[in-house]
C-alpha cells in the first residue's frame, strides 16, 4: 500500500502524483508506533522526501502499516492523497 498525491517540494519543485510510501515502522511499548514517510516521483528511484511520524498504536487492531496510513490521511498535508 502507499498514497499517491501532488506534492512541492521544499525548494518548490511540484511533484504530481508522488508515490509516498510508510517505511520503517517501530513499535514503541503497545500503543505506539513511529515510522517514515518516503516520497518518491518514481519508484525505482531515491526518495525526494522523508519525513517522521509517531501515531497511537492498537495492538488488537488492524496491522501497523495500515494503522499509519489511517492516522497519516488524518493530517492536513496528506489531504488529497489516495490509496494506490
Amino acid at each position: 500500500m502507499a498514497l499517491k498525491q501532488d506534492m512541492v517540494t521544499v525548494s518548490g519543485i511540484k511533484v504530481p502524483g508522488a508515490y509516498r510510501r510508510v517505511e520503517g515502522i517501530t513499535i514503541i511499548g503497545k500503543t505506539e508506533i513511529n515510522f517514515q514517510v518516503r516520497s518518491y516521483n518514481d519508484v525505482t528511484l531515491p526518495a525526494f522526501a522523508d519525513e517522521s511520524h509517531s501515531c497511537p498504536y492498537a495492538m488488537g487492531g488492524a496491522n501497523p502499516f495500515d494503522q499509519a496510513y489511517v492516522y497519516l490521511k488524518t493530517l492536513p498535508d496528506f489531504s488529497g492523497a489516495v490509496d494506490c
